[in-house]
């Protein structure tokens, strides 16, 4: 019966009838007495309005009016009249509009139903006319995931500001967890709180910096500079890592099925190893080697120093190398992951509304600069003010970057070191006269001889002026540096150092000209306030030492003590970026399996049979087998994979020597 066979409607018509056409009762009312119920509410109603009329109205005039008799007729028949209309137009309607709801989910239903047995030309037919081009819904979808991508930002959004000022209001402060949360916060190089220097006291300074490595970042970012031979190699390589793990994945699912121990991590690892030369070799001469086999050496050796731009007089579209690096171009694998990243910090800025008035993109050096005001001159700026600087290393440019801070923090003990000598000159030459003590040395110096021969020369250990001095009263004797200082300089020791010369160098000045400011202590004093402010600039940079290759996130933050207002904003704008371009730390061993041998039970499955041995097991499986033909001998049956024969077969599997995985 097809959907236009159903009946419109019911086919009973009765006045009385429950739910059929014209009548006045419902199933849905369970027979309750439905006139009972009427004549109560116009009963009540009537009564309302009489005892309105006998309170409101004159006594003489109530005494003319018929007010038990036909006011209270006319009252209730006015009232049952318009409600039975009312109701009645009310279910007329409300019937006919459910009558056509049911009636057309009941066409299309029956529409569905029916479509399943469409003749298969017709489902041709229907191919033929529109392919995958056409009768599509893609755009549609695509539309609707970008609605519900906007309307997630933006309550995630609002969800992430009130946890920062729930945060806020239960510390009662402002620190660095008010920055980044969770999972990005191993990804904070350095974080530093400062009092501005124009208002100490009601504006903070602070200093940020996020490294994301190479291995988190969700889409890769490569060098402007960086050849097509490389950007395909790198591509070859996660394609051998990717089909590695794919099947080391099967080898672990296997040995699961078969009933064996799961694989250790280092067996795992010693497992993807041992797979490494199933999909590439060494050999680079040889045409044939395995590490050709997804680009053979011919078109490898065309692109060799093909970088990202060809001189236009070698330019010829035919060539192998142009059509090659094309390709390449054409995927976008050079600049994807940079535009990505400025992408993403630009729309959650304007998003978060965190306007900016400079923005200055070095493409090809893969750095961006973004300042909220284009006066770089602080003391010109708002106390609320922002300054990113994003910034993607290499290895080669770490190293060089290395190189140089090597050379400035000896630059600053250098400077340092030759104001401290000028000032302990002017110190030892006009301060400390023979006839007084000023310090301690001219206190040792004086009794010298009576300490040697009171005391040494009867001991007959040296004085104190003859032992070689190890400490130097400034910073601690510093410990010999091993391999893992050498590669990793903090440079704690020589900051340490700097920092207590310059605290001393003021003291000394101080001790020795007092209320008196003589031109050798005015400059002196301006070198030293040029040499701390310098010092304590460079210090609030980054040591390159401690950055890996990878996304560098650098943010300088001005914010007003009580408001906070950049440093709560910028807080929602990290950790929104963070989580939109780097996939933060997994742990490979808590990721590395897929299931747990311990869920794996034999006793997982409980019933009331009897417990049967090994022996019982083969002997019913020997005579429920079928009995072979006398025509031909029985033939092998495929052994299925995961199928395992007997117990005895996985305890002999279990015993299987890695190199066989």
């Amino acid at each position: 019966m097809g959907a236009i066979d159903l009946p419109k409607s019911p086919n009973v018509f009765h006045p009385e009838k429950p739910s059929a056409v014209g009548s006045r009762n419902s199933l849905a009312q369970e027979y309750r007495d439905q006139q009972a119920e009427v004549n109560l509410l116009l009963e009540e109603e009537t009564n309302k309005v009489i005892h309105h009329l006998t309170a409101r109205l004159p006594k003489d005039v109530l005494e003319r009016l018929d007010v038990m008799g036909g006011l209270k007729e006319k009252l209730y028949n006015y009232f049952n009249q318009n409600y039975q209309n009312m109701f009645n137009r009310y279910m007329v309607t409300s019937e006919d509009e459910m009558v056509k709801k049911v009636r057309n989910f009941i066409d299309k239903e029956e529409t569905k139903v029916l479509t399943r047995y469409t003749p298969k030309e017709i489902a041709d037919l229907l191919d033929a006319v529109g392919g995958a081009d056409k009768f599509n819904t893609g755009e549609v979808e695509k539309s609707v995931v970008n609605m519900y991508g906007h309307l997630q930002g933006h309550i995630q959004r609002g969800v992430n500001e009130l946890e920062t000022h729930t945060n806020s209001i239960l510390r009662q402060k402002t620190d660095t967890g008010a920055f980044v949360r969770g999972e990005n916060a191993y990804s904070i190089v350095k974080c530093a709180f400062k009092d501005n220097l124009f208002k100490p006291k009601t504006v903070t300074d602070v200093k940020l910096s996020v490294n994301i490595l190479e291995s988190e970042l969700i889409s890769p970012i490569f060098h402007y500079q960086v050849t097509v031979e490389y950007l395909i190699k790198d591509l070859i390589s996660k394609h051998i890592i990717d089909s590695i793990d794919k099947l080391v994945e099967q080898i672990k699912d296997d040995r699961i099925d078969q009933g064996l121990e799961e694989l250790t991590d280092s067996e795992v690892i010693f497992t993807k190893l041992g797979k490494v030369d199933a999909f590439t070799d060494d050999n680079i001469e040889e045409a044939k080697s395995k590490r050709y086999q997804f680009v053979a050496k011919s078109l490898m050796e065309k692109i060799n120093d093909l970088r990202a731009e060809i001189d236009p007089e070698s330019f010829d579209a035919l060539n192998v190398r142009e059509n090659i690096k094309k390709i390449i171009d054409m995927e976008n694998i050079r600049n994807r992951g940079f535009n990505t990243a400025i992408n993403s910090i630009t729309s959650i800025l304007d998003t978060s509304k965190m306007g900016y008035q400079y923005i200055e993109n070095l493409k090809n050096g893969r750095e961006v600069v973004i300042r909220e005001y284009e006066d770089t001159d602080a003391a010109n700026l708002p106390d609320e003010r922002y300054q990113i600087k994003m910034r993607f290393f290499d290895n080669a440019q770490l190293i060089e970057d290395r190189k140089a801070y090597d050379v400035q923090i000896k630059s600053f003990e250098t400077e340092v070191q030759h104001l401290w000598d000028v000032l302990e000159v002017i110190y030892q030459k006009d301060w400390k006269k023979s006839y007084q003590v000023n310090d301690f040395e001219d206190l040792s110096a004086k009794n010298k001889s009576r300490i040697k021969t009171l005391f040494k020369d009867k001991s007959g250990e040296p004085l104190y002026e003859d032992i070689a001095k190890v400490w130097d009263e400034i910073s601690f004797v510093k410990p010999a540096e091993t391999e893992v200082e050498k590669s990793n300089r903090t440079y704690i020791w020589e900051k340490d150092r700097i920092r207590t010369r310059i605290i001393r160098m003021r003291e000394r000045m101080k001790k020795m000209y007092d209320y008196l400011y003589p031109v050798e202590r005015r400059v002196m004093e301006e070198r030293l306030a040029w040499l701390e402010k310098e010092y304590f600039r460079f210090e609030y940079t980054i040591n390159p030492y401690h950055l890996q290759p990878g996304l560098l996130l650098d943010v300088d933050i001005t914010s007003i003590k009580r408001k906070k207002v950049t440093l709560d904003a910028m807080a929602n704008v990290l950790n929104e970026f963070l989580h939109g371009v780097s996939k933060g730390f997994s742990d490979a061993a808590f990721a590395s399996f897929s299931r747990r041998r311990s869920t794996v039970r034999e006793d997982i499955n409980q019933s009331f049979s009897a417990v049967i041995t090994e022996e019982e097991e083969k002997a019913v499986a020997a005579a429920a087998a079928p009995k072979p033909k006398a025509i031909a001998a029985p033939k092998a049956a495929p052994k299925k994979k995961g199928v395992v024969d007997s117990k005895a077969k996985a305890r002999k599997a279990g015993g299987r020597a890695l190199s066989e995985l």
